[in-house]
Protein backbone atom coordinates (compact mmCIF):
# COMPACT_ATOMS: atom_id res chain seq x y z
CA UNK A 1 0.00 0.00 0.00
CA UNK A 2 1.23 2.94 -1.29
CA UNK A 3 1.29 6.78 0.35
CA UNK A 4 0.18 9.33 -1.89
CA UNK A 5 3.05 11.32 -3.70
CA UNK A 6 4.10 14.09 -6.33
CA UNK A 7 4.77 13.38 -9.36
CA UNK A 8 4.53 9.70 -12.17
CA UNK A 9 3.85 6.47 -10.29
CA UNK A 10 7.02 4.29 -11.59
CA UNK A 11 7.00 1.11 -12.04
CA UNK A 12 9.51 -1.92 -13.14
CA UNK A 13 8.39 -4.60 -15.03
CA UNK A 14 11.06 -7.07 -14.04
CA UNK A 15 12.19 -10.79 -14.07
CA UNK A 16 14.96 -11.95 -14.26
CA UNK A 17 14.12 -14.89 -16.44
CA UNK A 18 14.18 -13.78 -20.20
CA UNK A 19 11.09 -14.92 -22.29
CA UNK A 20 8.34 -14.71 -20.22
CA UNK A 21 6.96 -11.42 -21.86
CA UNK A 22 7.94 -8.94 -20.22
CA UNK A 23 8.58 -6.05 -22.48
CA UNK A 24 5.48 -7.45 -24.62
CA UNK A 25 3.44 -6.74 -21.02
CA UNK A 26 5.66 -3.12 -21.28
CA UNK A 27 4.88 -1.73 -24.25
CA UNK A 28 1.04 -3.39 -24.66
CA UNK A 29 -0.06 -2.30 -20.70
CA UNK A 30 1.84 1.10 -21.12
CA UNK A 31 -0.61 1.50 -24.71
CA UNK A 32 -3.52 0.63 -22.68
CA UNK A 33 -2.60 2.93 -19.83
CA UNK A 34 -2.11 5.44 -22.53
CA UNK A 35 -5.47 4.83 -24.39
CA UNK A 36 -7.55 5.28 -20.46
CA UNK A 37 -6.11 8.89 -20.73
CA UNK A 38 -2.73 8.44 -18.39
CA UNK A 39 0.50 10.54 -19.68
CA UNK A 40 3.00 6.99 -20.38
CA UNK A 41 6.68 6.93 -20.64
CA UNK A 42 8.20 3.97 -21.21
CA UNK A 43 12.24 3.43 -20.23
CA UNK A 44 13.41 0.73 -22.37
CA UNK A 45 16.72 -0.66 -20.15
CA UNK A 46 17.06 -3.26 -21.91
CA UNK A 47 20.31 -3.42 -24.00
CA UNK A 48 18.71 -5.76 -26.70
CA UNK A 49 15.82 -2.66 -27.08
CA UNK A 50 12.75 -4.56 -28.02
CA UNK A 51 10.92 -2.32 -26.03
CA UNK A 52 11.87 0.68 -28.68
CA UNK A 53 11.62 -1.87 -31.63
CA UNK A 54 8.23 -2.77 -30.27
CA UNK A 55 6.27 0.81 -30.32
CA UNK A 56 8.13 1.47 -34.20
CA UNK A 57 11.31 3.26 -34.03
CA UNK A 58 13.70 2.37 -36.11
CA UNK A 59 17.57 2.15 -34.76
CA UNK A 60 18.66 5.42 -36.57
CA UNK A 61 15.99 7.61 -35.31
CA UNK A 62 17.03 6.97 -31.57
CA UNK A 63 19.50 9.70 -30.68
CA UNK A 64 20.33 9.82 -27.34
CA UNK A 65 19.06 6.99 -25.31
CA UNK A 66 18.99 6.32 -21.75
CA UNK A 67 22.38 4.94 -21.92
CA UNK A 68 23.50 8.38 -22.09
CA UNK A 69 20.91 9.11 -19.49
CA UNK A 70 22.52 6.85 -16.51
CA UNK A 71 26.05 8.26 -17.67
CA UNK A 72 24.72 11.39 -17.26
CA UNK A 73 26.13 12.63 -20.67
CA UNK A 74 22.62 13.94 -21.86
CA UNK A 75 19.04 14.68 -19.66
CA UNK A 76 16.62 12.34 -19.57
CA UNK A 77 13.97 14.81 -20.76
CA UNK A 78 16.32 15.29 -24.40
CA UNK A 79 16.11 11.14 -24.63
CA UNK A 80 12.48 10.93 -24.61
CA UNK A 81 10.66 10.13 -28.18
CA UNK A 82 6.87 10.55 -29.15
CA UNK A 83 5.47 7.16 -30.65
CA UNK A 84 2.57 6.64 -32.72
CA UNK A 85 0.56 5.75 -29.58
CA UNK A 86 -0.86 9.47 -28.12
CA UNK A 87 -0.04 9.93 -24.48
CA UNK A 88 3.26 7.83 -24.73
CA UNK A 89 6.65 8.03 -25.42
CA UNK A 90 9.41 6.47 -25.00
CA UNK A 91 13.49 6.65 -23.59
CA UNK A 92 15.25 4.12 -25.98
CA UNK A 93 17.56 1.66 -25.88
CA UNK A 94 21.19 1.09 -27.62
CA UNK A 95 23.41 -2.00 -27.70
CA UNK A 96 25.46 0.54 -26.07
CA UNK A 97 23.69 0.26 -23.02
CA UNK A 98 25.19 -3.70 -22.79
CA UNK A 99 28.51 -2.01 -21.75
CA UNK A 100 26.84 0.05 -18.84
CA UNK A 101 26.77 -2.99 -16.52
CA UNK A 102 30.86 -2.48 -16.91
CA UNK A 103 31.09 1.65 -16.36
CA UNK A 104 28.78 2.16 -13.53
CA UNK A 105 30.40 -0.63 -11.42
CA UNK A 106 33.38 2.06 -10.15
CA UNK A 107 31.24 4.90 -10.33
CA UNK A 108 29.58 7.21 -8.13
CA UNK A 109 25.85 6.77 -7.05
CA UNK A 110 25.81 3.83 -9.57
CA UNK A 111 22.71 2.61 -7.91
CA UNK A 112 20.84 5.88 -8.11
CA UNK A 113 21.53 7.18 -11.53
CA UNK A 114 18.21 6.35 -12.96
CA UNK A 115 16.19 7.56 -9.89
CA UNK A 116 18.17 11.33 -10.58
CA UNK A 117 17.32 11.30 -13.90
CA UNK A 118 13.95 10.77 -13.66
CA UNK A 119 13.83 13.95 -11.25
CA UNK A 120 14.19 16.38 -13.82
CA UNK A 121 10.47 14.83 -15.65
CA UNK A 122 8.65 14.17 -12.51
CA UNK A 123 5.58 16.83 -13.69
CA UNK A 124 5.21 15.33 -17.48
CA UNK A 125 3.84 11.76 -16.80
CA UNK A 126 1.35 9.84 -14.68
CA UNK A 127 2.87 6.37 -15.36
CA UNK A 128 6.46 5.53 -16.03
CA UNK A 129 7.07 1.64 -16.85
CA UNK A 130 10.65 0.65 -17.10
CA UNK A 131 11.49 -2.71 -18.80
CA UNK A 132 14.36 -4.30 -17.40
CA UNK A 133 17.20 -6.79 -18.83
CA UNK A 134 16.14 -10.18 -17.38
CA UNK A 135 19.08 -9.92 -15.22
CA UNK A 136 19.71 -8.73 -11.53
CA UNK A 137 22.45 -6.80 -12.46
CA UNK A 138 23.26 -3.19 -12.06
CA UNK A 139 20.37 -1.72 -14.81
CA UNK A 140 17.97 -3.62 -12.99
CA UNK A 141 18.88 -2.53 -9.07
CA UNK A 142 18.91 1.23 -11.12
CA UNK A 143 15.34 -0.11 -11.86
CA UNK A 144 14.39 -1.11 -8.34
CA UNK A 145 15.45 2.35 -6.93
CA UNK A 146 13.65 4.67 -9.61
CA UNK A 147 10.50 2.65 -9.02
CA UNK A 148 7.79 2.62 -6.19
CA UNK A 149 6.89 -0.74 -6.86
CA UNK A 150 7.09 -3.87 -9.27
CA UNK A 151 5.07 -5.64 -11.49
CA UNK A 152 6.20 -9.32 -12.29
CA UNK A 153 5.15 -10.75 -15.64
CA UNK A 154 5.57 -14.85 -14.52
CA UNK A 155 5.36 -17.14 -17.40
CA UNK A 156 2.98 -19.98 -15.99
CA UNK A 157 5.78 -23.13 -16.34
CA UNK A 158 7.39 -25.16 -14.29
CA UNK A 159 10.04 -23.42 -12.73
CA UNK A 160 8.16 -20.10 -12.24
CA UNK A 161 8.14 -19.98 -8.49
CA UNK A 162 11.65 -21.09 -7.88
CA UNK A 163 12.59 -17.78 -9.94
CA UNK A 164 9.94 -15.71 -8.57
CA UNK A 165 11.50 -16.24 -4.92
CA UNK A 166 14.56 -15.10 -6.12
CA UNK A 167 13.48 -11.93 -7.37
CA UNK A 168 11.22 -11.26 -3.91
CA UNK A 169 14.36 -11.55 -2.51
CA UNK A 170 16.19 -9.12 -4.32
CA UNK A 171 13.61 -6.58 -3.83
CA UNK A 172 13.68 -7.59 -0.20
CA UNK A 173 17.36 -7.07 -0.16
CA UNK A 174 16.83 -3.06 -2.35
CA UNK A 175 13.91 -2.49 -0.38
CA UNK A 176 16.41 -2.28 2.48
CA UNK A 177 19.34 -0.97 1.53
CA UNK A 178 18.47 1.66 -1.23
CA UNK A 179 14.75 1.89 -1.64
CA UNK A 180 12.45 1.78 2.04
CA UNK A 181 9.46 2.32 -0.14
CA UNK A 182 9.59 -0.35 -2.78
CA UNK A 183 7.02 -2.69 -2.86
CA UNK A 184 5.37 -5.84 -4.98
CA UNK A 185 2.25 -4.03 -7.19
CA UNK A 186 1.57 -7.34 -8.39
CA UNK A 187 2.18 -10.75 -10.53
CA UNK A 188 0.33 -11.04 -14.08
CA UNK A 189 0.63 -14.66 -15.55
CA UNK A 190 1.61 -14.61 -19.05
CA UNK A 191 1.33 -17.24 -22.10
CA UNK A 192 -1.04 -18.72 -20.18
CA UNK A 193 -2.51 -21.63 -21.68
CA UNK A 194 -6.00 -22.99 -20.56
CA UNK A 195 -5.46 -26.05 -22.19
CA UNK A 196 -2.28 -27.04 -20.43
CA UNK A 197 -3.53 -28.43 -16.86
CA UNK A 198 0.24 -27.21 -15.75
CA UNK A 199 -0.79 -23.40 -16.03
CA UNK A 200 -3.55 -24.13 -13.93
CA UNK A 201 -1.63 -26.15 -11.77
CA UNK A 202 0.91 -22.82 -11.57
CA UNK A 203 -1.43 -20.74 -11.14
CA UNK A 204 -3.27 -22.17 -7.88
CA UNK A 205 0.77 -22.46 -6.93
CA UNK A 206 1.66 -18.58 -7.45
CA UNK A 207 -2.15 -17.28 -6.17
CA UNK A 208 -1.88 -19.13 -2.81
CA UNK A 209 1.75 -17.92 -2.13
CA UNK A 210 1.01 -14.23 -3.04
CA UNK A 211 -3.02 -14.00 -2.62
CA UNK A 212 -4.23 -11.04 -3.51
CA UNK A 213 -1.11 -9.30 -5.39
CA UNK A 214 -1.26 -12.32 -8.30
CA UNK A 215 -3.80 -10.21 -10.79
CA UNK A 216 -7.14 -12.15 -12.01
CA UNK A 217 -6.30 -11.13 -15.93
CA UNK A 218 -4.01 -13.38 -17.21
CA UNK A 219 -2.46 -12.90 -20.49
CA UNK A 220 -2.78 -15.93 -22.70
CA UNK A 221 -0.66 -17.17 -25.72
CA UNK A 222 -1.82 -15.38 -28.67
CA UNK A 223 -0.32 -15.35 -32.43
CA UNK A 224 -1.12 -12.23 -32.75
CA UNK A 225 0.64 -10.49 -29.63
CA UNK A 226 4.07 -12.84 -31.31
CA UNK A 227 2.85 -10.89 -34.82
CA UNK A 228 2.65 -7.11 -33.65
CA UNK A 229 6.31 -6.41 -32.93
CA UNK A 230 7.33 -7.59 -36.33
CA UNK A 231 4.78 -4.77 -37.41
CA UNK A 232 6.81 -2.13 -35.24
CA UNK A 233 3.08 -1.35 -33.07
CA UNK A 234 1.76 -2.88 -29.73
CA UNK A 235 -1.11 -5.63 -30.07
CA UNK A 236 -3.55 -2.96 -29.62
CA UNK A 237 -2.38 -1.18 -32.22
CA UNK A 238 -2.32 -4.08 -34.76
CA UNK A 239 -5.37 -6.05 -33.79
CA UNK A 240 -7.15 -4.59 -30.79
CA UNK A 241 -10.17 -7.33 -31.01
CA UNK A 242 -7.83 -10.27 -30.72
CA UNK A 243 -7.44 -11.91 -27.44
CA UNK A 244 -3.86 -11.01 -26.36
CA UNK A 245 -5.18 -6.92 -27.32
CA UNK A 246 -7.92 -7.18 -25.15
CA UNK A 247 -6.35 -9.30 -22.13
CA UNK A 248 -3.90 -5.95 -21.87
CA UNK A 249 -6.69 -3.43 -21.82
CA UNK A 250 -8.44 -6.02 -18.77
CA UNK A 251 -5.08 -5.93 -17.08
CA UNK A 252 -4.88 -2.06 -17.11
CA UNK A 253 -7.94 -1.65 -15.82
CA UNK A 254 -7.68 -3.98 -13.14
CA UNK A 255 -4.14 -2.10 -12.01
CA UNK A 256 -5.89 1.09 -12.25
CA UNK A 257 -8.89 -0.13 -9.88
CA UNK A 258 -5.79 -1.42 -7.85
CA UNK A 259 -3.87 1.50 -7.62
CA UNK A 260 -7.01 4.29 -7.08
CA UNK A 261 -7.88 1.23 -3.62
CA UNK A 262 -4.36 1.39 -2.84
CA UNK A 263 -4.90 5.36 -2.88
CA UNK A 264 -8.18 5.50 -0.94
CA UNK A 265 -7.02 3.23 1.81
CA UNK A 266 -3.93 5.00 2.46
CA UNK A 267 -6.38 8.68 2.52
CA UNK A 268 -8.87 6.84 4.92
CA UNK A 269 -6.03 5.54 7.25
CA UNK A 270 -4.51 9.08 7.43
Amino acid sequence: MRAPHSGPRVLAIANQKGGVGKTTTAVNLATALAACGKRVLIIDLDPQGNASTGVGLDWRRRGPTVYEALLGTTALKDCVVETPVPNMAIVPSSVDLSGAEIELVAAERRDTRLQSALQQERDRWDYVLIDCPPALGILTVNALVAADAVLVPLQAEFYALEGLSHLLRTIERVRRALNPSLTLQGVVLTMYDRRNNLCDLVAKDVRSYLGDRVYRTVIPRNVRVSEAPSHGKPVLLYDLNCAGAQAYVHLAGELLRREEGDEATTALAS
